[in-house]
């Protein structure tokens, strides 16, 4: 009998310890890539944009300053600005 009970009892551990590894997984190594990818996006996409654009303006509306080296500085401004409110959005999670 005594036995019996200590199986039941591991079982039942084993269960428990399974049960809660399903509904409290952890962090992914997956989700880390993925948060380094998105963060990569947020801070290229707006200083590829500020380039384009300013090669653009450099055509339009000639300066005596480099209308591409101003908007690159902006657009990476930007992107840091983007990455940093995802990041501490997703740092609530």
């Amino acid at each position: 009998m005594t036995g019996d009970r200590d199986r039941q009892d591991r079982i039942g551990r084993d269960a428990a310890r399974k049960q809660a590894a399903r509904d409290n997984p952890g962090p992914s190594p997956l989700r880390g890539i993925g948060v380094f990818g998105m963060i990569g996006w947020a801070v290229a996409v707006p200083t590829v944009a500020g380039a384009f654009l300013g090669l653009w303006l450099n055509r339009v509306a000639p300066q005596t300053f480099s209308w591409t080296i101003a908007l690159i500085l902006g657009g990476a401004v930007i992107g840091a600005f983007l990455a940093w409110r995802w990041i501490d959005r997703e740092k609530d999670k």
